[in-house]
């Protein structure tokens, strides 16, 4: 059972957001793929997991608290016997370890993942002995998911499954023991209440340097064309409903200026004027409540919980 279901975290979204709105720089350029990258790897590792059909409960990209530090796991699966830790890496290219570093072939130095999933192992078992779950074994491993990648020298005592040992980890992994009862899942709810939504680390941006206009869902281009109630996208092909495609806006408006209030005239001029202001009022009424009246009106969602 999927406790918490792996998502398009916040920042690889407004990444995202930003870059088809605004010049990024190299370095945010850099870090979009590192997002990307990182977030298409762990989409191919839970594939993998789901495909198992196990009774174990699974908790994805968890945003953690122990002892005053934070620390974020990719994966983590409850079965009956023990807690399993994931740390998934999309590493590609050669790299080679000198003593307990780790370097791209060209010699830069990168974090050492092992150190990294010791520390979100120490702070976990901290955390569970916290709220009373003491004991509990765990396992943890760093899964290199993309066959092109090669590490020299690394020692063979290492918690680490290269993407050549996968299917063999898994056969492994099907025979753990995974029916799982109420304590269970009551260790998986208080996980999933700890679960902390950090604000997204985004370059600064501002609404007065960002494109306005509807953005097409797969290619991100501005190129649509209105047909009626759906927009066509002229660059791929993709069509979508017009209401759809500016809620759609509108969350991503909400997302990138949580303080300012949803408007007629705001969604209007984000969308950069591609329907009229009565259509998206119309669009707005249906899925909105509204607040105030005349010019100091605004639109609130019931649950607003954007970031």
């Amino acid at each position: 059972m999927i406790i918490k279901a792996l998502v398009e975290g916040n920042e690889l979204k407004g990444y995202r957001m930003l870059c088809s709105r605004k010049l990024l720089s190299c370095e945010d350029k850099q870090q979009l793929n590192r997002l990307e990258k990182g977030y298409s790897g762990e989409v191919l590792f839970n594939e993998r997991v789901d495909g198992l059909s196990k009774e174990w409960l699974i908790l994805n990209d968890l945003q953690l608290e122990s002892n005053n530090s934070e620390f974020q796991i990719d994966s983590l699966v409850i079965s009956r016997k023990l807690l399993l830790l994931f740390e998934v890496k999309n590493y590609e290219g050669d790299y080679y370890i000198e003593g307990e570093k780790w370097y791209y072939i060209n010699g830069n130095s990168i974090q050492n993942p092992v150190h990294q999933l010791e520390r979100t192992e120490a702070l976990l078992r901290r955390l569970l002995q916290d709220q009373g779950y003491n004991n509990i074994p765990i396992e943890s491993y760093v899964i290199f998911v993309n066959p092109d990648l090669h590490l020299y020298n690394a020692p063979r005592n290492l918690p680490i499954i290269f993407p050549n040992q996968l299917n063999r980890f898994f056969e492994r992994l099907n025979k753990i023991p995974s029916k799982t009862n109420d304590y269970h899942m009551r260790l998986a709810m208080k996980l999933l209440s700890l679960h902390k939504n950090t604000p997204p680390k985004l370059p600064n941006y501002s609404y007065e340097e960002l494109r306005k206009g509807v953005i097409c869902p797969n290619c991100y281009s501005y190129n649509l064309d209105s047909k009626g109630f759906v927009f066509l996208c002229e660059s791929c092909g993709t069509i979508e409903e017009m209401p759809s495609a500016i809620l759609r806006s509108v969350d991503e408006f909400a997302f990138l200026f949580p303080d300012r209030k949803i408007t007629t005239r705001s969604i209007f001029e984000w969308c950069d004027g591609v329907k009229s202001v009565d259509t998206i009022r119309r669009i707005l009424l249906k899925k909105f409540n509204l607040k105030g009246n005349g010019k100091a009106s605004y639109y609130e969602r019931e649950t607003k919980n954007y970031q």
